[in-house]
């Protein structure tokens, strides 16, 4: 589940960084170099992770609850924030049915999964 979504997140992240990238000047090519260079550093990480399990074991869901805390956060001072500034009644409820349909996906994933 976790490499699903991991998954779904990174193709737009990704994308959304080479976008940023290009609009700050930066030449194609070193975009898309820098781009390898971070896909490089997850599969490190990941590989890193793999072989360190054993060793971290007891404090995974000490890590998971930090992980879920800084996504918590950065959806309330962040992007919350940015909904309301840019508030359009055009848009309002197609936000909303986002908001809320990525809760119960994430409901619906527990209640399969867990």
């Amino acid at each position: 589940m976790t490499a699903l979504a991991v998954f779904f997140h990174e193709i737009p992240h990704e994308v959304g960084n080479f976008g940023v990238l290009l609009a700050w000047g930066m030449k194609k090519n070193r975009v898309l170099l820098f781009n390898i260079f971070s896909a490089l550093a997850a599969f490190a990480g990941a590989i890193l992770a793999f072989y360190l399990l054993a060793a971290f074991a007891n404090f995974i869901p000490y890590l998971i609850a930090f992980a879920a805390g800084n996504f918590i956060y950065i959806a309330t001072s962040d992007l919350i924030p940015e909904l309301h500034q840019h508030f359009q009644k055009e848009t309002a409820f197609s936000q909303t049915l986002s908001f809320v349909g990525g809760i119960l996906v994430i409901w619906g994933a527990i209640r399969i999964f867990a």
